[in-house]
């Protein structure tokens, strides 16, 4: 990055899985970081952290549940003065979320756990977006890029009847990204959404592998593999840096081409 101090770029869901090969990779191409996850302050979540300021960047944890929406503010106000005005923030990356456990058929499903999918995954998501977009508003005109981007998954477009709360969610997301892209782009800030697919994380092993591994032995991933959080590390790094300037608004599917439509 071509400018004298480093943007910050804020990581929700941080701490394991896509969100932290996420923020390694934001590091290692030149961000600070402002990871935000829920459990609280420890030992542990400094060893998290640590790969990350040993690299070289500020990286700094903040406990939020997304789905309290009156401390969105605050955690923004608290990670806008720790970095201070010559670093201003620049990207948000809305990874957080939940996994449909247990997988339930849709004919099954409570309204309870619908209700925390939404909860978290969309409404939650939602509005720390909108109050990251009017802190951005509000800002000086700046040169740098300024993006927001959304984590989604290919169940915004696959339908798993086992997972509906999940699908609804990520779908929901999806639509987000766009709503959010048409308002803001006049702004100069573009809004991206980024759709793994099988990725080998702790979600997804503790939903079992057996049936994706198949898919995978049998060709239905035309890239025969499960992706990776660096997979996707790279690809939120390079839409947040701005190397595809002209662009919002758009979905980016990472899944060794899933998206492809096969007659055979």
């Amino acid at each position: 990055m071509n400018t004298t101090t480093k943007a910050v770029a804020i990581v929700t869901g941080g701490l394991r899985g896509l969100g932290l090969g996420i923020a390694t990779q934001m590091v290692r191409d030149g961000f600070d970081i402002a990871v935000i996850d829920l459990p609280p302050p420890s030992p542990e979540t400094d060893a998290a952290l640590a790969p990350l300021s040993e690299a070289g960047a500020r990286a700094r944890y903040y406990q939020l549940d997304i789905a309290d929406l009156e401390n969105h503010g605050p955690t923004l106000a608290r990670i806008q003065q720790d970095f201070g005005p010559q670093s201003p923030l620049t990207c948000l990356v809305n990874n957080a979320g939940i996994a449909a456990r247990p997988l339930t058929d849709l004919l099954d499903l409570s309204p309870e756990a619908f209700d925390r999918s939404m909860d978290i995954n969309l409404r939650g998501t939602f509005f720390l977006t909108q109050a990251f977009s009017n802190l951005l508003l509000k800002q000086e005109p700046s040169r740098r890029y300024r993006s927001i981007v959304f984590i989604t998954s290919i169940a915004a477009e696959m339908t798993s009847p086992d997972r509906a709360q999940y699908c609804v969610s990520k779908a929901a997301l999806s639509a987000t990204t766009r709503l959010f892209a048409a308002r803001l782009a006049g702004a100069g800030i573009a809004v991206h959404e980024v759709r793994p697919g099988f990725m080998r994380t702790d979600m997804t092993a503790s939903a079992g592998s057996e049936v994706i591994d198949q898919w995978i032995a049998q060709g239905r991933v035309p890239m025969p593999r499960w992706g990776t959080p660096a997979d996707v590390g790279q690809a939120v790094s390079t839409l947040a840096q701005g190397l595809m300037p002209y662009s919002t608004g758009q979905s980016f599917w990472i899944a060794g081409g899933l998206n492809i439509m096969r007659a055979t």
